[in-house]
């Protein structure tokens, strides 16, 4: 069962069609399923390649431009790189962690805001993880 996406002319939406058979799909006879419109443009799906934890940890480590600048101890490499690392493992980051992305990338050294944040550098066991350390 092939499912085509759609431009629909009629509400403006980018929509998803599902066809029972293939030659339901060749006749191209389909409705959009918001408004039932007619007027469709079939587009280009997007494909997406699903990747393990593991495959996608190692891709970033293989990116050096993601790399650059964290061992110049660069404020913003650092707050980019850890970003790109919630994207990529699914994990939000908190209202406390985006201050400090935030503050890093505005520039300010990692010791300076763990001196103005005592909490933030606090692990989940009460134990000092220290930005510094990062």
């Amino acid at each position: 069962m092939p499912i085509y996406e759609y431009f629909c002319f009629d509400c403006k939406k980018r929509v998803s069609v599902l066809f029972r058979t293939m030659a339901e799909a060749d006749a191209g006879a389909s409705a959009c399923p918001d408004c039932a419109g007619q007027r469709l443009r079939r587009l280009m799906s997007r494909l997406r390649v699903l990747r393990s934890e593991e495959n996608r940890i190692e891709s970033m480590a293989e990116d050096s431009s993601l790399l650059s600048g964290l061992e110049q101890e660069v404020p913003r490499a650092l707050a980019h790189f850890m970003r790109k690392m919630s994207d990529e493992t699914g994990e939000p980051l908190d209202d406390e962690m985006n201050e400090v992305m935030d503050r890093l990338d505005s520039g300010e050294s990692p010791e300076s805001i763990e001196s103005s944040m005592p909490e933030a550098g606090e692990g989940d066991d009460g134990g000092a993880s220290g930005l510094g350390e990062l």
